[in-house]
């Protein structure tokens, strides 16, 4: 019995006593009152009646790797190798990382419910609530090497953003690799983070693994834990689903990655720029402990974000420093 094999029984919107579930999951009472307990740790919301037993409070869509892979269309499935669904994993790049170390991993998609050690950008963690956001890792092998990937990153932005767009979201994208939000109080949540983590060679053949974060639908009392102001699918798309979501990002993705070493980013670089958060606002460039002002540009061909210094222009290469927008 797994935690997703338990949340399948009680989002059906009836009360199943410990007993039934027992009989159902073909363990005792007290394993079952075991798994309940870390449904409650999870911060997955209950509901016990005396006499009647337990249900989900409100319905948690579970990832389901048959309905996603049901739903592509043939060409993208040709694309696809594999495509595992997991329930906890440290982190869904490290999965495909391993994998590629054994051999496999091009052509594979990993999705997991909840990430216990996932990486952000710079080496921060990524934590995420249990089934409520949308954790996917995609691994490829290119033959050109890693000069002819740049922008990557930000072509991967461009492909959520068109994603979401379709369902009535409005994203806006931070250099080099973060999705936002505009929030009812005006301010720019994180909605999605993406990390791009390469190994190979320079000039020759290397290993990608493309993964994404997607808040999909946080609880306000997770909101409250995080430090930064934050956005969900869920807050101008309410109810589009985690499985939908996948199936469409795959079907940009997997084309995206099949045609960048011929394309580069020149062929998404416009889309970017429409789409820039901070085009022509002051923002921080931050170099280690140094905080440097300026005006952000554009970004150019290769995926470098141009921008205005008294002392005259500057391009910035993508890994070296971060932008935060003033205010």
């Amino acid at each position: 019995m797994t935690i997703g094999d338990l949340i399948r029984l009680l989002s059906d919107g009836e009360f199943h006593s410990g007993e039934q579930l027992g009989e159902r999951l073909g363990v005792s009472r007290a394993a079952v009152w075991k798994q309940l307990r870390k449904l409650e740790a999870l911060g997955i919301p209950m509901e016990a009646v005396k006499g009647q037993g337990y249900r989900l409070a409100e319905p948690l869509e579970l990832l389901d790797g048959g309905v996603i892979v049901a739903g592509l269309s043939r060409d993208v499935r040709q694309h696809l190798t594999r495509l595992f669904v997991e329930e906890t994993l440290p982190s869904s790049n490290q999965f495909l990382r391993e994998r590629f170390a054994h051999g496999a991993g091009h052509g594979e998609v990993c999705l997991v419910e909840q990430q216990s050690a996932g990486k952000g950008r710079r080496g921060r963690t990524w934590v995420t609530p249990w089934g409520r956001t949308l954790m996917l890792s995609v691994g490829w092998r290119f033959e050109s090497g890693v000069a002819a990937l740049e922008g990557l990153s930000l072509a991967v932005g461009v492909a959520l953003a068109r994603v979401l767009e379709s369902h009535g979201v409005r994203p806006r994208l931070k250099w080099p690799n973060d999705v936002l939000l505009e929030r009812a109080d005006g301010q720019l949540g994180k909605l999605a983070g993406i990390l791009v983590e390469m190994s190979g060679d320079a000039a020759g053949p290397c290993e990608v693994v493309v993964g994404m974060g997607i808040n999909v639908d946080l609880p306000g009392a997770f909101r409250e834990t995080i430090e930064q102001p934050v956005g969900a699918v869920h807050d101008q798309a309410p109810g589009l689903s985690r499985n939908r979501l996948a199936i469409e990002l795959l079907e940009l993705l997997m084309p995206l990655l099949a045609a960048f070493e011929q394309q580069g980013f020149a062929a998404w670089q416009e889309e970017w720029n429409r789409r820039h958060a901070f085009a022509g606002r002051e923002v921080d460039v931050i170099r280690g402990e140094r905080r440097e002002s300026a005006v952000a540009e554009s970004v150019d061909a290769s995926g470098n974000l141009w921008v205005q210094r008294a002392e005259g222009r500057e391009r910035l290469a993508g890994g070296e420093i971060s932008i935060r927008g003033h205010g």
